[in-house]
């Protein structure tokens, strides 16, 4: 048969350990080309990028020809790999062997062509960058280069046109967490040291990550709660249940991200900005929780709780008041005027009632006093005097303490107008630091967009 007889005259005489060149000055060109077939795993940690490709090597073996003539025309033929010549072409970035099917053949063409074409499972290193994550875009060389020979003995070219293999997605399989951008191809001379010039061939396969499954798990949840944190706000910041409101929440967040942290990429040289920006959204939780502490310790009602300094009042109840445009700022200082009015009123009559009462200073009370009984003994007087006075003691007794109730209330009263004016402003201040937290994100995010 025409492939025994073929077989048997290219390997008959065949040296498979000497360069198939019949002049040792002629340079072996190999040209190589791959396709990337599926990203198998990132690991962040590792900095490990694992792919599938298909590779492929072409070069001219001179001592594998034939006339086709004398071989019932017969141009070409596979032949077994370990038979023949073949270049020591290595991936530098190798940090293990993967489990890749062994291809036992080569196809030679009656020119001397041989096509080498395998799929190789591609365990390489690579400089991960996870700043951006989960937007991030990821950029992974293989180098293809001849361990041994130097650019006189093995040279190195595309076999395709690097247009044709940067934006072929053929074969590549789009269903993973990975999507591939495109792969650049460059050629390039290596050299150690002053040595000899060694030929490389680069690929940088460009991939990018689908945000879709993180934006879901770890953004949505922690927008929802930063604005639930904000509703917050508007509880009576005179009740406790805005304090057990906000600690909840910060639990709450806590316990997100314990449930995340196995999700986000953990390396020794970079934080993801992601996880920054949970710290932030924890920092922004605990100056909430600090801010409700100090607006319920300032409007809750003590006894001894003094009144509001003249420059606290000054600048939260007046300019601050007008500045932030509340508008029930006058109903506080009108309710705290006719407390004052109505104390000042009650007061007074008791004055009057008083000395009306022992001073006998109205002439026709003490007329009509004077008609209706008959005037009492000293001794009667002397007996009733000490009577008298008790009533009288408990009566200013009962006066006082109304009166300091009412101060307390006024006190109470001009404390929650300041809390009430303190509350709107750090709320504010907090919403602007929130948005602006926001449209900083974003215009990040549109940053890397567009890059």
């Amino acid at each position: 048969p025409a492939l025994r007889r073929l077989s048997h005259y290219l390997l008959s005489h065949y040296q498979k350990g000497t360069r198939p060149v019949r002049d040792w000055r002629t340079t072996t060109n190999v040209a190589i080309d791959l396709m990337v077939y599926a990203i198998l795993s990132v690991d962040e940690k590792n900095q490990v990028l694992t792919t599938y490709i298909w590779y492929r090597q072409h070069w001219t073996d001179e001592f594998l020809r034939w006339d086709p003539a004398r071989f019932d025309n017969l141009t070409q033929i596979s032949l077994p790999a370990e038979s023949i010549w073949v270049p020591d072409i290595l991936i530098n970035e190798f940090v293990d062997v993967g489990k890749s099917p062994h291809v036992p053949y080569v196809y030679v063409g009656h020119h001397g062509e041989v096509q080498n074409l395998k799929p190789i499972q591609v365990m390489t290193a690579c400089s991960l960058d996870i700043y951006n994550f989960p937007f991030d875009v990821q950029n992974c060389s293989l180098t293809f280069t001849s361990w041994l020979h130097h650019i006189r003995d093995i040279n190195l070219s595309l076999w395709r046109q690097p247009e044709l293999v940067k934006f072929d997605r053929s074969v590549f399989m789009n269903q993973g967490e990975w999507e591939l951008l495109y792969v650049l191809s460059h050629f390039q001379e290596f050299s150690v040291k002053s040595s000899d010039s060694y030929a490389e061939m680069k690929f940088y396969v460009v991939i990018r990550r689908r945000p879709l499954f993180y934006t879901v798990s770890l953004l949505l949840p922690s927008i929802f709660l930063m604005v639930m944190d904000i509703v917050g706000f508007y509880l009576p910041p005179n009740s406790g249940e805005r304090v057990s409101f906000k600690i909840t929440l910060l639990l709450g967040y806590s316990v997100f991200l314990i449930i995340v942290s196995d999700t986000l990429p953990a390396t020794a040289v970079g934080t993801p900005l992601i996880g920054i920006y949970f710290v932030v959204c924890m920092a922004l939780l605990v100056i909430s929780l600090t801010e409700t502490i100090l607006i319920v310790r300032l409007v809750h009602k003590q006894d001894l709780q003094p009144h509001v300094p003249d420059w606290v009042r000054r600048l939260l109840l007046e300019r601050a008041a007008i500045l932030l445009c509340i508008r029930d700022r006058k109903k506080f200082s009108q309710s705290r005027t006719q407390s004052s009015d109505i104390s000042r009123q009650v007061e007074n009559n008791d004055s009057t009632a008083k000395l009306n009462h022992y001073g006998r200073e109205d002439p026709q009370e003490r007329e009509a006093v004077g008609d209706a009984m008959p005037a009492p003994t000293s001794a009667g007087q002397a007996d009733g005097s000490p009577v008298t006075w008790d009533v009288l003691r408990e009566i200013t007794a009962i006066r006082q303490f109304l009166e300091k109730r009412e101060e307390f209330r006024d006190v109470a009263r001009e404390w929650l107008q300041v809390g009430y004016v303190l509350d709107v402003l750090l709320f504010r201040a907090y919403l602007v630091a929130v948005l602006a937290y926001t449209v900083t994100l974003g215009t990040l995010w549109s940053v890397w967009q567009d890059a």
